[in-house]
């Protein structure tokens, strides 16, 4: 079997960026290496039991998907590809160490955490509005946790009102 090991390598990198640990790569991995032909199923199986018997980190099963569809340079691509976020995560906060009090540095972490805030806050209220939740339900979720938190209103009276509350707004 023919791979093209730069591609091999990036698809593990890959997995292993944007997954957090364990079998978090899995699907990544999955449908990378199954669509090119390059794993199959049973390749997928033997790996993970293998990374589960195995002590230590259960990410470690990826070292032997690589041994299993490529043999030890297989392992080996696979290893230094699980092996290079950690790395750069190190890389990073030595760096930040570094020059972590500088004005400007302290000005783009406090930018960058509004920018996640307000990335996160976008992709909430997209996926309420998928979801059928709308501004007159965040309406009612809001004064009903209000009433909650004041402890004077039953949780059976909250959810009458909450219920009234709903079919005054959605008739």
């Amino acid at each position: 079997m023919a791979f093209d090991w730069l591609v091999y390598f990036w698809l593990m990198l890959k997995a292993s960026l944007f997954s957090t640990g364990g079998t978090g790569n899995l699907p990544s991995l999955h449908a990378d290496l199954v669509t090119r032909g390059w794993a199959t199923e049973r390749q997928f199986s033997e790996a993970l039991a293998v990374g589960q018997i195995s002590p230590g980190p259960t990410g470690l099963w990826v070292i032997s998907l690589g041994y299993l569809t490529a043999g030890w340079r297989g392992a080996g691509v696979a290893m230094l590809a699980i092996i290079v976020p950690p790395l750069l995560v190190l890389l990073v906060d030595r760096l930040h160490r570094a020059i972590g009090a500088h004005p400007a540095v302290q000005g783009f972490t406090r930018g960058l955490s509004l920018a996640v805030v307000g990335v996160f806050l976008v992709v909430l209220a997209e996926l309420l509005h998928a979801n059928g939740v709308d501004s007159r339900a965040v309406v009612i979720m809001i004064s009903s946790v209000g009433l909650a938190r004041t402890g004077r209103v039953p949780v059976l009276g909250l959810l009458g009102l909450a219920a009234c509350a709903g079919i005054v707004l959605y008739r």
